[in-house]
C-alpha cells in the first residue's frame, strides 16, 4: 500500500502514471507499460491517506485498510481512556502545597508563616525531603529549613540525604511531620520511587502525619506530574505522584500583572488540557497555598487558578474550592 500525506502521493511514476509494483508483470510496449492498473482511489484512515488501486488487488487492500483502521482505532480509545490516577486520602490526611519562592532568608517569609504555623502545630521532628536539589546543595539547603522550622517552634529538622536506605525509611517513620523541598521534580519523583520512599510516605501522610511541599513538593504530591514548568532531566517509568493531593499543580506560575508570562503559562496549561481533558490542574503563584484537611482544599494564600478543560477561573484567599472538594 502507498502512503500519502498532505495530498501528495508517494510512489507515482514519472508522467503522471502510478506505477504497478508488479515487477517482472509489467510488459513494455511501444515505451507504454502494458496491462495499466486502473485508476486510483483515495481513502483516508487518521488523517493519513491511503492510495488503493482498484482491480484483482482491492479485496487485499480492503483487508489490510481495515486491520490498519482497527489497530488506530484501538490505539486511540486507549489513549483517551486513560485514566487519571485515584486520589489518595483518609479523613487524617492534611497536605499543605506550595507555589515555590516561600524563603526569606533562613526563615520562611511573612505571608507563609501563620499557615506554616498552624499546619505543623504540635510536631517535633520533621522529615526533611531534599531529592530535587543538586547533592551539592542538600547541606546548605538542610541548615536554612532547620532554622526555618525552629523559628515554626519545631525542635528537630533532619534530611534524608545524610542517611542510607535503611535509615532514610527509619526517619520517616520516626517523624510526625514531612516537607519535600523544590528543585527538578523528575529527579524528585525518580528518587521516590527508587528509594520505596513514594509509598511509605504516602502511608504516613494518611495515618496523620502533616505533609507540605513546595514547588517539585508540591508537584509530587499531585495525582501526577503533568504541568511541572521542569525539563525531564532524568527518565520515568510512570509520571504517576504520590496522589494526596486532588489534582495535578502548576507551581509558579505568574500573575496577569507579569502580562506575557501569564498569558503564555496560561496557553500551555490549556493546551495540556485539550489533550488531558478528563485532568483538573490547580495553579499556585510564588508563595501561594493550597491546603487538603477535613476532605476540602482551601486557597490558603496567594494567587491561584483552577483549569479545566471548560476553562480556567480564579481562585480568591480562603475559597474552600467546591470541584477539590468532597
Amino acid at each position: 500500500m502507498m502512503r500519502t500525506q498532505d495530498g501528495i502521493e508517494i510512489g507515482e511514476a514519472p508522467g503522471g502514471r502510478a506505477g504497478t509494483g508488479g515487477g517482472a508483470s509489467g510488459q513494455i510496449e511501444g515505451g507504454a507499460v502494458a496491462n495499466r492498473p486502473r485508476p486510483v482511489r483515495r481513502s483516508y484512515i487518521g488523517g493519513w491517506a491511503t492510495v488503493a488501486p482498484t482491480g484483482p488487488a482491492l479485496p487485499f487492500v480492503r483487508r489490510i485498510g481495515s486491520v490498519v483502521a482497527f489497530i488506530w482505532l484501538a490505539l486511540t480509545v486507549a489513549t483517551v481512556g486513560l485514566a487519571t490516577p485515584a486520589l489518595h486520602t483518609s479523613p487524617r490526611a492534611s497536605v499543605l502545597i506550595i507555589g515555590g519562592t516561600m524563603m526569606n532568608g533562613d526563615h520562611f517569609a511573612a505571608s507563609v508563616l501563620p499557615t506554616m504555623r498552624a499546619h505543623f502545630a504540635g510536631c517535633r521532628r520533621v522529615a526533611l525531603v531534599l531529592h530535587a536539589s543538586h547533592p551539592v546543595e542538600r547541606d546548605r539547603t538542610e541548615a536554612r529549613l532547620q532554622k526555618a522550622f525552629a523559628h515554626l517552634g519545631v525542635a528537630a529538622a533532619d534530611s534524608l540525604h545524610r542517611r542510607e536506605a535503611a535509615g532514610g525509611r527509619e526517619l520517616i517513620a520516626a517523624a510526625d511531620a514531612i516537607f519535600v523541598g523544590g528543585g527538578e521534580t523528575f529527579v524528585l519523583l525518580a528518587e521516590l520511587r527508587r528509594s520505596g520512599q513514594l509509598e511509605q510516605i504516602r502511608t504516613r501522610v494518611l495515618a496523620g502525619v502533616p505533609y507540605a511541599g513546595s514547588s517539585a513538593g508540591a508537584n509530587v504530591a499531585g495525582l501526577l506530574i503533568g504541568t511541572t514548568n521542569d525539563f525531564p532531566v532524568t527518565d520515568l517509568a510512570t509520571r504517576d505522584a504520590l496522589a494526596i493531593f486532588p489534582a495535578v499543580i502548576n507551581p509558579h506560575h505568574p500573575t496577569p500583572a507579569q502580562k506575557a508570562d501569564y498569558e503564555s503559562r496560561a496557553g500551555k496549561i490549556r493546551a495540556y488540557l485539550k489533550f488531558n481533558p478528563d485532568e483538573t490542574v490547580l495553579a499556585l503563584g510564588n508563595a501561594a497555598m493550597a491546603r487538603w484537611h477535613d476532605g476540602r482544599v482551601t486557597i490558603a494564600g496567594g494567587a491561584a487558578w483552577l483549569y479545566r478543560a471548560s476553562g480556567v477561573r480564579a481562585l480568591p484567599v480562603g475559597e474552600v474550592v467546591p470541584e477539590l472538594s468532597r
